[in-house]
């Protein structure tokens, strides 16, 4: 075996990787498997900052001093400008989907309800929770205010024009497809499934896998609000 990257080597790997793999598939015509694959190894790249990052306190993945997922300039649900600035002491978590979506958003969604209620009163006031859409044609502020509303009434929409959707991808190292469907107006969207976690100083920390039980996040978040 080689050796191990540590430290920014590690994150230059992840990062380097998942940008060559998202200029190749936008290059690319559009392929169902071919998405799905990109999108496993796009979760498996960011699974590397565990590896040999050394001993972490965590149980979803570490991925503290990632150079990517500084920041974002978008619209909430309301129709107020928001950037990650406003979020500063609270844990911060943020999902890349689309209220369309037919599982993987609506689960993610719950799951996050959930984790706040587990969190209790006093820790779940100082957890917010952001959606933003990759599909804004579709995803109006009003759409987004009635579907993220629905799940907790602090969490919050985000989006932008499609111009401003893309930039945001491509600083938060996510991947998103428009998948044709049987009218203009049916059409899916093949995305990254993790949730990324800010701390209450603004600081990117981990990735979460899509799937993990709620148990696992609240653990981490109150590591996270407890300063670690």
């Amino acid at each position: 075996m080689g050796p191990r990257l540590t430290g920014g080597a590690l994150h230059a790997s992840v990062i380097a990787s998942i940008a060559f793999i998202q200029s190749r598939m936008r290059s690319m015509p559009r392929n169902p498997k071919l998405a799905r694959f990109a999108i496993g190894v796009l979760a498996l790249v960011i699974s590397l900052a565990a590896y040999g990052a050394g001993k972490s306190p965590f149980k979803n993945t570490d991925i503290t001093g990632a150079g990517y997922g500084k920041a974002f300039r978008l619209t909430d649900h309301t129709g107020k400008a928001r950037t990650l600035e406003d979020f500063r002491g609270s844990v911060v978590t943020i999902f890349f989907g689309f209220i369309h979506c037919p599982d993987v958003c609506p689960t993610t969604l719950a799951t996050m309800k959930a984790v706040k209620q587990e969190l209790g009163r006093k820790d779940g006031k100082r957890l917010q929770v952001l959606f933003v859409t990759v599909d804004p044609e579709r995803d109006t502020e009003e759409l987004l205010s009635q579907y993220v509303t629905a799940f907790d009434p602090s969490f919050i929409g985000l989006r932008g024009d499609a111009k401003a959707t893309a930039q945001v991808a491509r600083d938060f190292m996510i991947f998103y497809q428009k998948a044709t469907g049987a009218t203009p107006d049916t059409y899916t969207i093949d995305h990254s499934a993790g949730t990324y976690v800010y701390d209450p100083a603004g600081r990117l920390r981990l990735h979460v896998s899509y799937g993990q039980p709620s148990e696992a996040i609240v653990t981490d978040i109150r590591l996270l609000l407890a300063g670690k």
